[in-house]
């Protein structure tokens, strides 16, 4: 998972040998701000937001996007139907069958005159810029890189170095996703872009969530993205190559992506999403959204500068001040659980007063970041003592649609548990990057959307009791005689078992997680 690879890479970085690194950033290079674009009346995108937002003043419009296949058609109708411009945030944009899918049509826009922004973290492309430098030298292509490495060579060694030589600013990435056309509408949630996000991969596929969004707040996301994007931390990648690739080199790449692109597009997996799931910016009357008012909170991309204190500029006071006014229920669906004692403290406030706690994360067999998994076991007695409902997925769930939701998709591969997403009694709804663990809230920079829609929050509480059913979760417990955790599930025949280990992994798994117990490394995770 993507947080392992961080990981990895930092103890690679403060276990190799300090050498000196060699930077390959011109320093002179031109990085000229932008901001977004108005909307504007010609865009049919502004016209039916305009349109459907009318009677609805100072309230957003919201859709969930629960399905991974929608979820893709989702960003590809609205690079398709955008005529102005594309605004791209992402820490991960993989270039494989489906990243190349997204990547040709942004192409396709750029050629008819679009302006298309790309900013992604550093941390996945460093080192593999030949495809993301064709894309820049298209005229109406510009792609910066946060945070980034300063030496452009992805070798272990390479990266393990400059972790070495400066890792309290590489420790630090976005993780902020948001895709917004047109200015008038946008989407944000958990998902990366890859084959993995969009339930295209034969090996694990993460359930995810996302939001399309119209009105006020889609204007606050294009704010917040020319933050990010005009930020000192921000660089454009030619800033970092000597020489540039020929045009005739960049239009080769740029047309080994159309291919690639065309190939794909009559893969079964394309034929049946073209053929089951609709256009999610389809005109659909007003009736058809979530309507409430929202807010879009994001780090202040400062929070990446180890120089600067986080103070004022997370969005964690924030998320707080919203989670206070619980008065019956807090929802919590989170990959990476991992409350620390502070929110061990917090989460036993809620519950003196009375608010129902239930969380829905992964299970060791879900995830491969046993780190994570093994620092979370040690919070489980706590938690489950104080009267917090406890779920962690199966990497086999399947088959629920929990609302319509098609949540666990159709691919054949294992599941992991990706989404971000809080529902404040029945009323009151988040869905963003942020993960509940001390790197998100200390480290990293995040975003998300709180909207006040009892129809989004329904939604998401429909969503997870499909998915902590027994067919699709274990139930954590606490043996009341012997103070043990132990798990309940349930047989194919319908019969409840009960697990005194971590369900579906070997000895030898537990054992390895186990040693996570010590390194000092939770603040890292």
């Amino acid at each position: 998972m993507a947080c392992k690879s961080l990981r990895h890479f930092a103890w690679l970085g403060l276990l190799s040998l300090v050498a000196c690194t060699h930077s390959d950033l011109r320093p002179d290079y031109p990085r000229i701000p932008s901001t977004m674009l108005p909307a504007a009346a010609d865009a049919p995108l502004a016209t039916y937001a305009t349109r459907i937002t009318i009677k609805h003043n100072s309230e957003s419009g919201v859709r969930l996007i629960s399905d991974a296949n929608e979820a893709l058609l989702a960003r590809i109708a609205l690079a398709d139907r955008a005529v102005h411009s594309l605004d791209l945030q992402y820490y991960t944009f993989h270039s494989d069958a489906t990243g190349e899918l997204l990547a040709n049509h942004l192409i396709a826009a750029a050629d008819r005159g679009v302006r298309v922004r790309l900013l992604l973290d550093d941390l996945h492309v460093a080192g593999n810029d030949e495809v993301l430098r064709a894309l820049d030298g298209h005229p109406h292509i510009e792609i910066r890189l946060f945070n980034p490495f300063l030496e452009r060579n992805s070798s272990i060694w390479s990266i393990g170095k400059q972790f070495a030589g400066d890792f309290s600013r590489l420790n630090r990435r976005m993780h902020n996703k948001a895709f917004v056309a047109d200015s008038s509408m946008a989407i944000v949630g958990g998902r990366n872009i890859g084959d993995e996000y969009f339930d295209a991969s034969g090996n694990v596929n993460f359930r995810d969530l996302d939001v399309l969004v119209v009105g006020p707040v889609v204007n606050e996301i294009g704010t917040a993205f020319d933050s990010y994007w005009n930020s000192q931390l921000s660089f454009p990648i030619g800033a970092f190559h000597h020489k540039a690739l020929s045009p005739a080199e960049a239009a080769s790449i740029r047309e080994d992506i159309r291919v690639n692109a065309r190939l794909f597009s009559q893969s079964n997996y394309a034929q049946n999403l073209v053929t089951r799931a609709g256009d999610l910016t389809h005109e659909v009357p007003a009736t058809d959204w979530a309507w409430g008012p929202a807010t879009y909170l994001a780090d202040d991309p400062e929070k990446a500068n180890p120089t600067t204190s986080n103070e004022g500029l997370n969005i964690v006071p924030a998320m707080r001040a919203w989670t206070d006014s619980a008065q019956h229920r807090l929802t919590l669906i989170n990959p990476y659980f991992l409350p620390g004692e502070r929110g061990v403290t917090y989460l036993q406030t809620l519950r003196d007063r009375g608010v129902e706690i239930h969380v829905l994360t992964n299970s060791l067999a879900s995830t491969d970041a046993g780190d994570v998994y093994n620092a979370y076991a040690s919070y489980r007695p706590p938690l489950l003592k104080m009267g917090v409902s406890l779920y962690e997925l199966k990497p086999d769930a399947s088959g629920g649609h929990g609302g319509g939701s098609h949540f666990f998709g159709s691919s054949s591969g294992s599941n992991s548990l990706h989404a971000k997403a809080i529902v404040v009694d029945d009323g009151h709804a988040f869905v963003g990057s942020m993960n509940l663990d001390p790197r998100s809230l200390d480290l990293n920079t995040e975003d998300g959307v709180i909207i006040e829609s009892p129809v989004l929050a329904q939604a998401l509480l429909a969503i997870f009791a499909d998915a902590t059913r027994p067919t699709h979760s274990y139930n954590v417990l606490l043996d009341a005689s012997t103070g043990r955790v132990y798990w309940e599930g349930q047989q194919s025949d319908g019969q409840a078992i009960r697990y005194d280990h971590a369900p579906e992994t070997t000895w030898w798994r537990r054992f390895k997680v186990g040693l996570g117990d010590l390194l000092p490394i939770e603040h890292l995770l």
